[in-house]
């Protein structure tokens, strides 16, 4: 059930960008007005992961989980009815804040009610799910906006949530564990104050800087970030209560395992995005039958992650970078084959299958390796740095790949060259996660 919850705002972070056409002629949007449509969600899940997570310790898990699905529930409704841009940029706006209440306490509840071989389990779905829900929210936006259910065009892709979010909201009423909330939990507010706008100001640029032909304002903002950096930093030394408590940073493995999932995060959304436009602009095949080319990748990733423990122990450590030098090899393939304008025909089905594999056989061990050392009453602030790390590098990798793409891509450029060249980088970013997972403390505890 949390997973469901999970599934649902990950799907919502790509179920938009396919429906975006048929949104800005309903509402006769602006390009970026448009693009804040699709970003203003992602904007706010990204800048507020972190503060979720600390409120969930504060006031409880369960209920911020509760809140977090009635607030994304009752927004995708408003979306579903929204009759002008700014109204929908509204209500996508209160999606992301929703999203960004219940998404850290999936992990968290993970953290707190499971352990050894059923928290890996766990996170192993967790995975999965994180895979399946990107590919599925661009097939299924493809699907939805091409039925037109009853005259109602884009409409469905916000609506779906609806009756799926009451289900959830009766069943966590019922089922959900009680946790206890930690009323001497503090909210840390100077370091809020700084860095949300960090977060901001670096997510806010990279989302719709092509968009608006990289503005003054955007280089600003990205320069400006560092002062906010500095500043959290800075209150850090002498609060009370941090926002993320000194021994989280501290966890051996952490660090690392979170710079190789943010590096692989990246790799991996940055490849769906550009590899979309490459299959749709280059080869003119239909969003659906684009949508349909991730597939097999998403399998290959979902199957890996679900049966990982199967590998003896002694190889755990190992297998992360070695799936992840895997899945880069599986990506030059594709580059390779992009390089002469080739379809997503056998050849391109078996690298992204690899691929897949690759990256299925390292996140769950990655994300294992992040939590593990953790302790208990530190949970909350781990689940919401990791899970910031995944969508900050989903964010980082559609923006800068797709910068790079459609920079390429440019009239008298070629599709061909772009697609080659960001699938080089995605094969970069993979090799670098792997690098990151080489230094990985070998030892894990043997619960696990």
């Amino acid at each position: 059930m949390l997973l469901v919850g999970q599934f649902m705002a990950i799907l919502d972070a790509t179920i938009v960008t396919v429906s975006a056409p048929a949104i800005g002629t309903e509402l006769r949007a602006s390009g970026a007005a448009l693009q804040l449509v699709v970003a203003g969600y992602t904007i706010v899940y990204a800048v507020l992961l972190i503060t979720g997570a600390r409120l969930g310790r504060r006031f409880g898990h369960r209920r911020l989980f509760l809140v977090g699905l009635a607030l994304f529930t009752v927004a995708s409704l408003a979306c579903g009815l929204a009759a002008t841009t700014t109204q929908l940029i509204a209500f996508r706006l209160g999606q992301g804040a929703g999203a960004a209440l219940l998404v850290p306490q999936v992990l968290s509840l993970i953290q707190l009610t499971l352990d050894g071989p059923a928290r890996a389990r766990a996170f192993s779905v967790y995975a999965t799910v994180l895979s399946g829900a990107a590919v599925a929210g661009q097939i299924l936006g493809g699907v939805l906006t091409s039925a037109d259910i009853a005259g109602t065009g884009w409409r469905p892709i916000f609506l779906v949530n609806v009756p799926i979010g009451l289900l959830l909201l009766a069943a966590g009423a019922r089922l959900l564990p009680a946790d206890r909330p930690d009323a001497t939990t503090g909210l840390d507010l100077p370091g809020l104050l700084t860095l949300s706008p960090a977060v901001l100001m670096v997510v806010t640029p990279l989302v719709l800087g092509h968009e608006l032909g990289w503005p003054g304002w955007g280089w600003a903002a990205l320069a400006g970030s560092a002062v906010f950096v500095a500043a959290f930093s800075w209150t850090q030394r002498r609060a009370a209560a941090l926002l993320v408590p000194g021994p989280v940073l501290r966890a051996p493995g952490l660090a690392l395992a979170a710079a190789s999932i943010f590096a692989m995060m990246a790799g991996y959304a940055g490849f769906l995005f550009t590899m979309a436009l490459y299959l749709q602009d280059g080869l003119g095949l239909s969003t659906l039958e684009s949508s349909l080319a991730f597939v097999l990748s998403s399998v290959g990733f979902g199957t890996a992650s679900l049966n990982w423990r199967r590998v003896p122990a002694r190889f755990h450590h190992r297998m992360i970078p070695i799936g992840l030098a895997l899945s880069a090899l599986g990506y030059l393939v594709v580059a390779a084959i992009t390089a002469n304008l080739g379809s997503p025909g056998v050849l391109y089905q078996a690298a992204v299958v690899v691929s897949g594999v690759g990256m299925g056989l390292a996140f769950s061990p990655a994300l294992n390796a992040a939590l593990t050392h953790v302790a208990p009453a530190d949970a909350a602030s781990a689940s919401g740095v990791t899970s910031t790390v995944t969508q900050l590098g989903q964010v980082a990798g559609v923006a800068g790949l797709g910068a790079v793409f459609l920079s390429l891509n440019q009239p008298s450029g070629s599709v061909a060259t772009a697609a080659a060249v960001t699938d080089i980088g995605v094969a970069a970013l993979v090799f670098l996660a792997a690098v990151f997972a080489v230094f990985l403390p070998r030892r894990q505890p043997r619960a696990i």
